[in-house]
Order: C-alpha cells, then sequence, then structure tokens
C-alpha cells in the first residue's frame, strides 16, 4: 500500500458503512461482502476477485482500532488526497515534502508542530520507523482469509479439520528471486527501495511502488520462466487446522504466521477462519447455553415428576417437574451447555412443552370426562374478561 492509496482511498465507502461506525457494524459489513465477492464463490470473476481485495484490505485497516485512529487522523490531515494547509498559510506557493512527516529525520519538534512527524501515525500501516530505513527490509507475508463448516457437536467440543489454501509464496524454481540464475541486480530507479517520489502539483512529493521493478527493489535479469521475474508463485497446501471448542456460527478466528509465507526471510502473514456452524435436529445454542424443548404429559405437568433429559454427547440427566409446571416453562441442567474460554460450561436450558394427544383410548377419554365434570365450576379465563372490562 502506497501513502497515496493510504491518503486517498475511503475504506469507509468501500466496506458501505458510516465513519462513525461500531466495531460490530463494520464486522457485520466485511462478512456480508466477504461472502459475496470471495473467489471460492466466484471462480474465473477477476473483479470480484478483485472486489475482495479490496474488502480485505480495508477491514484490515478498520477492524484494526489503532489502524483505524491512524486512518482517521490522516484522513483529517490531508483530507481528500491533498494536504490542507491551515488559515494564514499565504498565496503563494506551498512546498511540503511528505519525506519529512514519513521517515524524514527532520527539525523534531520545530515550527511544524508535529513531535516525531507523522511518522508515528501512518508507522504501523507502512511498517516504517521515523528513519525510513525500515524500507528495505523483508517484508512480510500476505494475510489469508478461508472458510470452514463444522458440526453443530464439532463446534461445542473443538475440533482439528483439514484446510486447503492457496496463497502467493516464494518461487521455488528460482528460490524467490525471480532470476533464473538466482542474482538479480539492485533496480537502478529506486536504489533497492521499491518505491519513487513524484510530485503531486501541490508542491510536496508523494511514494509510490517503483513502475520498474514493481515495488521489489530487484530487477532479474535473467526472469524466472516460471513467475516471470516476480519472485512470487501461487502454492497450495493442506493444513491441519484447530478449531477451539466453544466457537459460534460467523466467529473469525485468527492464527498467527498460519499465511502467505513473506519476502526475503520476513514473517508470514497470519490466517483468519471464517466459521460455519450446522444446525442440529434437536438442540439450539443461546450464548454459552445450550437449549432444548422436551414435550411432557398433561398428567406429568399436572402432578409433577422426574423426566428424563438428553445431553449434547453425554448421557441424560434427569430433572425434576414441579407440580402445575406451565407449558413452556423453563428448567436448567447445570454444567451440560457449550465450552467457555475459561473451560468452564455453560447450563442446558430445558423448555417444556406439554403435549397433546390426538387420539385418546376409551380408559383415557372417561377418565377426562371425569376430570372434566370434576372441575366443570372452574373458569380458566374469569381473570381475563375481567382485565379487559377494567382496561
Amino acid at each position: 500500500m502506497s501513502t497515496k492509496d493510504f491518503i486517498e482511498k475511503d475504506y469507509y465507502k468501500v466496506l458501505g458503512v458510516p465513519k462513525d461506525a461500531t466495531e460490530a457494524e463494520i464486522k457485520k459489513a466485511y462478512r456480508k461482502l466477504a461472502r459475496e465477492f470471495h473467489p471460492d464463490a466466484n471462480k474465473g470473476n477477476a473483479r470480484a476477485e478483485e472486489r475482495f481485495k479490496e474488502i480485505s484490505e480495508a477491514n484490515d485497516v478498520l477492524g484494526d482500532p489503532k489502524k483505524r485512529k491512524e486512518y482517521d487522523e490522516a484522513r483529517a490531515l490531508f483530507g481528500n488526497g491533498g494536504f490542507r494547509p491551515g488559515p494564514g498559510a499565504g498565496g503563494g506557493s506551498f512546498n511540503f515534502d511528505l519525506s519529512d512527516l514519513f521517515g524524514g529525520q527532520g527539525q523534531g519538534q520545530g515550527a511544524g508542530g508535529f513531535g516525531g512527524g507523522l511518522g508515528d501515525v501512518f508507522g504501523g500501516l507502512f511498517n516504517r520507523g521515523g528513519t525510513g530505513a525500515t524500507r528495505t527490509q523483508p517484508r512480510r507475508g500476505q494475510d489469508v482469509e478461508s472458510e470452514v463448516t463444522l458440526s453443530f457437536t464439532e463446534a461445542i467440543e473443538g475440533a482439528t479439520v483439514p484446510l486447503r489454501m492457496s496463497s502467493q509464496a516464494p518461487c521455488k524454481a528460482c528460490s524467490g528471486t525471480g532470476d533464473k540464475n538466482g542474482t538479480p541486480r539492485v533496480c537502478p530507479t529506486c536504489v533497492g527501495t521499491g518505491q519513487v517520489a513524484r510530485g503531486s502539483g501541490g508542491g510536496f512529493s508523494l511514494t509510490d511502488p517503483c513502475p520498474d521493478c514493481k515495488g521489489r527493489g530487484l530487477i532479474a535479469e535473467s526472469p524466472c520462466e516460471v513467475c516471470k521475474g516476480s519472485g512470487r508463485a501461487k502454492s497450495s497446501r493442506t493444513m491441519q487446522v484447530r478449531i477451539p471448542a466453544g466457537v459460534s456460527d460467523g466467529q473469525r478466528i485468527r492464527l498467527r504466521g498460519k499465511g502467505a509465507p513473506g519476502e526475503r526471510g520476513g514473517p508470514a502473514g497470519d490466517l483468519y477462519v471464517v466459521v460455519h456452524v450446522k444446525d442440529h435436529p434437536v438442540f439450539g445454542r443461546k450464548g454459552d447455553n445450550l437449549t432444548v424443548t422436551v414435550p411432557v404429559t398433561y398428567a406429568e405437568a399436572a402432578l409433577g415428576g422426574e423426566i428424563r433429559v438428553p445431553t449434547l454427547g453425554g448421557p441424560p440427566v434427569t430433572l425434576k417437574l414441579p407440580a402445575g409446571t406451565p407449558n413452556g416453562r423453563t428448567m436448567r441442567a447445570r454444567g451440560k451447555g457449550a465450552v467457555r474460554k475459561d473451560g468452564t460450561r455453560g447450563d442446558l436450558l430445558v423448555t417444556v412443552e406439554v403435549s397433546v394427544p390426538r387420539d385418546l383410548s376409551g380408559k383415557a377419554r372417561d377418565a377426562l370426562e371425569a376430570y372434566r365434570e370434576a372441575t366443570a365450576g372452574e373458569d380458566p379465563r374469569a381473570e381475563l374478561f375481567e382485565a379487559a372490562k377494567g382496561a
């Protein structure tokens, strides 16, 4: 990412969120767009792939509170890509060199009043220190995002799943040099920095990737036939990824150092895994608690008793049903829910549903007729009508 990109790109517009969007709103917008434009769902669609890259880049900045703060400060300072001098700047030419801010050793806290310069503001995003010396250091690998679908039980208990990934890695044919002889030369245009400065019409300069070496700082005299001199080639690999217990549907897991390999000895990027969880025919989930609906007979609800309740992956539990239990009442079986981050478990929430039989035997019908006669003077709707009159 060049400084020009950082200043001019509107990442809020890319994700379709307002500038005051919360972290949750940003995450929700990113997930929706990532699913829509993911390369796996748009095979052969170059535009969708480019859009996915834009979305990922925007989320990398706005999804990180520190980077977002730096980005907002930079946008506020430079406006829509151009430095805006304050009142009293005068109408003459305004000479301003971004090297003073992005890596020059400048005046410290001189007249500009910026202390160590905006190197502190942009350092986290551009991996630059105050002197700009890190421009020639090894380059970190790209972050990679993938998706995995788990059964309900796997999500609750945790699972190790195979995950096939495709990413850019150092070309094996040329050992990442880009030159088939393994002897690239330093780019004379950028002198190995991978960047060139250009005027922006406002009296100051911006940096862009070097057009001759494409930002690598090196030029291959004899370009590798496999990677065409880029030093990078597409690589596929299958990893065994451990998904922790208790993950929920839509959760995004970060695995540090499991992304694309870096260049010139740089660290690997991170792997982000978006988890999808299948529904269970019996159990549901509410936070760290599992839910289940259990049918009971009218006699059990009215007279009380003990009922056996299934649990996920374990033996049934027995719950005591109080006499006069109403339909829809929820009871709790402690410690039979999902695994929490601290290793403890949530609860199993058991909702009672009174089962009304469709067919009755003669003996059962006679018993119910006798019960109706015994309770003929009772009207369960009397209070309802009284409340309706008084309203």
